[in-house]
């Protein structure tokens, strides 16, 4: 069977699906798979997206909040960045993909997959026995392992770390599943339960690989044996490395820049002209410390804004058969991070004003 060739590149707020002959486009992955499993590319495609939109959510407030450019996977010198976010971003991608490969063949999407009853008919423990439809995440981990994986050609340390994060984002689906049972016995007396296992929601599996992001470890690798490649002094150091750590933890092997600073070569943006939260309802002690990180630690001003939003209020359905709506006006502040000015630009203003007297 000829191989079909899958390319993903990165949209914004769109998750489109390109197909030709031997192509097709969504966010930021290059995927090699048998033209069979063109079955699930838009599961594969809806998957990878989630998971980038995950990040941005997971990553908001931080510094380095998932950017476009992150999504390239790229530094400068074109080659693929090892950072502690590279990381997660292979983490999230790939537990999107299996997510939602897994509940779209739950959901009978796949006319060969179903729900997992492998363990049906069997005692769970004391009162309950397992039944039910079990989400089928070994079909979904199977399937997105030819996907994704597929990336990853080479044997050289950054392929081996990203090939060990996109495991790390499967093993996160399958460690945040829950046990959902229901009970049986007469008038309601609960004497036995059937229990399956469901997913969790993605947020959070998101929320999970975010506390493995703060515990990621660095790899400690030579650079000469990074840039070696495919040697086969390389593969060998590489791989028994990579194969001692624990297939659910997070790995990196470069230090992140400062994402504080623009830096145009890299494709950061830097943190001036971000929002932070000042204040405001339900707030966590990190969305309230958002100010502090983004701008006073960067160096930068916190600048209080007040912007007029206009919102649809006062609705009124009239029959038949229109919605009619107010416009309301709000004023809202907002803060966001600005350059300090500097004392020489201070002079220049008051050696201005001087003139203008």
């Amino acid at each position: 069977m000829k191989r079909g060739t899958f390319v993903i590149l990165t949209t914004v707020g769109i998750c489109s699906a390109i197909f030709s002959t031997s192509a097709w486009s969504v966010n930021n992955f290059l995927m090699t798979g048998p033209k069979a499993y063109l079955t699930y590319s838009t599961s594969v495609s809806i998957g990878a997206h989630s998971g980038i939109e995950e990040c941005k959510h997971q990553f908001t407030w931080e510094r380095w909040n998932c950017p476009e450019s992150a999504l390239q996977l790229s530094t400068h010198n074109r080659l693929r960045s090892a950072t502690k976010e590279t990381s997660f971003v292979h983490a999230i991608s790939s537990a999107g993909v299996m997510y939602t490969l897994t509940r779209n063949c739950s959901m009978g999407d796949f006319e060969n997959c179903g729900c997992d009853d492998s363990r049906n008919g069997r005692v769970g423990g004391r009162g309950w026995v397992w039944g039910g439809c079990s989400d089928n995440v070994d079909f979904g981990e199977r399937i997105s392992k030819l996907f994704v994986d597929a990336l990853e050609t080479g044997h050289d340390a950054r392929a081996l770390m990203n090939l060990h994060n996109n495991e790390a984002g499967r093993q996160a689906v399958k460690a945040t599943m829950k046990k959902t049972c229901k009970c049986h016995g007469v008038s309601g007396s609960c004497s036995i339960q059937t229990c399956w296992l469901q997913l969790a929601g993605f947020r959070e599996i998101g929320s999970h690989l975010k506390m493995k992001y703060h515990k990621a470890q660095k790899m400690e690798v030579d650079k000469r044996r990074i840039r070696a490649g495919n040697s086969a002094e390389s593969r060998g150091i590489t791989a028994g490395a990579f194969s001692a750590l624990l297939a659910n933890e997070l790995v990196f092997l470069e230090d992140s820049p400062d994402y504080c600073i623009r830096n145009i070569s890299l494709g950061l943006h830097g943190t001036e002209g971000r929002e932070c939260l000042q204040s405001g309802k339900n707030l966590s002690q990190w969305e309230k410390r958002s100010c502090r990180r983004l701008c006073v630690e960067c160096g930068l001003k916190m600048e209080e804004k007040r912007i007029e939003l206009v919102t649809s209020c006062n609705c009124k359905f009239h029959w038949c058969c229109t919605v009619k709506c107010e416009q309301c006006r709000q004023v809202v502040t907002k803060h966001y991070c600005s350059r300090r000015e500097s004392p020489s630009s201070n002079n220049t203003r008051r050696r201005n004003r001087g003139h203008q007297r």
